[in-house]
């Protein structure tokens, strides 16, 4: 079998000792094609990002980097601009033929908080490579906002697959003939094509910029924060906003995606050449997102994106990112939105959870 490991494969995992952890898991952890990985009880401030690189671990190069170390047991701040290294509590003895992918969950993402996995001897953020046994670790680098952390949040996933699972784009067609994956006319290229929305049906808010000089966020906290405090309100009436370099905004796409069951998705980058800003890519899209079945409509996908060298004219309909779809290996147990609590099933323009509605 080939293909994303769903939910009850990954319960496998776990139970025959391919995945472990330093305590006991969580409700809700496992997700329809991920697990959430968990924050441990220090974090080391490094002095730069890095990769442990072939043949080396990451206490190793931890050695040569660490600045100092933050005890997490009570909760800490972890500062905004600031590098560290946390010790996950899962590790990995993975079975041969399975690979895992790592990603920053949905609220991270909104957040601005860069956060990677890197594994020893690794030579990609986010990848793990064939058969890896070892310990597991977040990169996290708070971009707009410092944020409040403890031992056990939850602010990166794993997804695991057996061999090749992407959808090519002739089977993505023919998946869109069957079960429309956008409302309208899909571009497929390489994945599927998504584009800006700035020309909202009532009113002219597109968008949310984040505010530079802002308090601490507590990641504990849900629909607790005032936006007005942390964040400005984008408005257009041209169907066109112009990025600032270094700033980072929260948009909508034009589109309501759909995952359905036997699929998953990743969201990646679009084209460097279209423009000097980045999709920040908080994104795994579960089996059954904006899926009828699963309670949903088609859901717009949030974009976080921050533009870099230049100003950039942003206009309504530009293709930002596109979503690579992959097969699952078999029908996941639970679906988002259906049997999994959903923040974002059937969204739109929305902050993460953290903020009052």
């Amino acid at each position: 079998m080939t293909g994303v490991l769903p939910s009850q494969r990954i319960r496998d995992l776990m139970q025959s000792g391919a995945i472990t952890a330093t305590t006991d898991y969580v409700d809700g952890q496992i997700q329809p094609a991920s697990l959430d990985l968990r924050l441990g009880t220090v974090a080391y401030r490094v002095r730069a990002s890095f990769l442990a690189g072939e043949g080396r671990t990451v206490a190793d190069r931890l050695s040569e980097f660490e600045m100092h170390r933050v005890d997490l047991t009570n909760g800490a701040v972890l500062e905004k601009g600031c590098v560290y290294v946390v010790p996950l509590m899962e590790s990995l003895a993975l079975p041969d033929g399975i690979q895992a992918v790592a990603n920053a969950k949905s609220s991270t993402g909104r957040l601005d908080l860069l956060t990677r996995t890197i594994t020893d001897g690794g030579v990609e953020f986010d990848r793990i490579a064939l058969g890896y046994t070892g310990p597991l670790y977040a990169e996290i680098c708070p971009r707009s906002f410092s944020v409040l952390v403890r031992p056990g949040m939850r602010l990166n996933q794993i997804r695991f697959r057996a061999g090749q699972a992407v959808l090519s784009d002739d089977e993505l067609r023919t998946l869109h003939a069957e079960t429309p994956l956008v409302n309208g006319e899909a571009v497929i290229d390489e994945g599927l094509g998504f584009s800006v929305d700035l020309a909202p049906a009532s009113g002219t808010l597109v968008g949310y910029r984040a505010k530079p000089h802002t308090g601490v966020i507590d990641l504990d906290l849900l629909n607790h924060y005032d936006p007005s405090e942390y964040w400005e309100e984008v408005h257009t009436k041209d169907r066109k906003i112009i990025l600032d370099p270094g700033a980072f905004y929260i948009l909508v796409s034009r589109e309501a995606v759909t995952i359905p069951p036997m699929q998953a998705a990743e969201m990646a980058p679009y084209l460097a050449m279209v423009g000097e800003f980045r999709v920040h890519y908080a994104g795994f899209f579960d089996p059954g997102f904006g899926h009828a079945d699963a309670g949903g409509q088609g859901s717009r996908g949030v974009l976080e994106v921050r533009c870099h060298e230049a100003p950039f004219v942003l206009e309504h309909g530009q293709v930002v990112g596109r979503l690579v779809y992959e097969q699952m290996e078999a029908l996941p147990d639970q679906l988002y939105g259906r049997e999994i609590k959903s923040n974002y099933q059937g969204q739109g323009l929305k902050l993460s959870k953290h903020f009052r509605a």
